[in-house]
C-alpha cells in the first residue's frame, strides 16, 4: 500500500478519467452528463472529487460536499464511493474514505454521512463493519 496516492481532480482531463470507474456506480450517466453534472456541483455546491491512484493507476474515486444542517450540524456528504470492480477487498475503499475522515477533521466537520442503495449489501458490510458506521435513517426520493 505504500505506492498509493490521493489526488483531487480539478481539471476536465482528470474528471473525465475517473468517469470509467464512477460509472460503475453511477451506470445511468453518460460521459457528458457526468461531466456536466460534476462541474455544475463543483461550481454551486462544494463537490469535491478525488482519485485514489496505486503508482499510476487509478483505483477508486470518491466526490462529497461540506454541509451543514440541523439535523447533522457541519457534515461532511458522501455522494459517491467507488472501488474499480476488479480491484475490490484489496483496502482501496477504506483508503480513501478514511482520506475523506482525514479531510473532515482537518476542516473542521463533526461527521460523515452517505447513503448507499438497499441492494448493495457488501457496501452495507463495508461501511458497518469495516467503518465503523451506524445506520441512522433511511433516505426517501420522489422523482418529480
Amino acid at each position: 500500500m505504500s505506492n498509493l496516492s490521493v489526488k483531487e481532480l480539478q481539471t476536465e482531463k482528470e474528471i473525465l478519467g475517473a468517469f470509467p470507474i464512477m460509472k460503475q456506480l453511477r451506470s445511468h450517466l453518460d460521459k457528458n452528463t457526468y461531466l456536466n453534472l460534476v462541474m455544475e456541483a463543483k461550481a454551486k455546491d462544494n463537490y469535491r472529487i478525488y482519485a485514489l491512484k496505486d503508482k499510476e493507476n487509478m483505483v477508486a474515486v470518491t466526490g462529497f460536499k461540506p454541509m451543514i444542517t440541523l439535523y447533522y450540524g457541519r457534515f461532511v456528504w458522501v455522494c459517491d464511493l467507488v472501488v474499480d470492480s476488479n480491484l475490490r477487498s484489496k483496502g482501496y475503499g477504506e483508503k480513501l474514505l478514511t482520506y475523506v475522515h482525514n479531510w473532515a477533521k482537518e476542516h473542521g466537520y463533526n461527521s460523515i454521512a452517505l447513503s448507499s442503495g438497499l441492494q448493495r449489501l457488501d457496501a452495507h458490510r463495508f461501511y458497518e463493519d469495516k467503518m465503523d458506521y451506524d445506520k441512522v435513517s433511511y433516505v426517501f426520493k420522489r422523482v418529480l
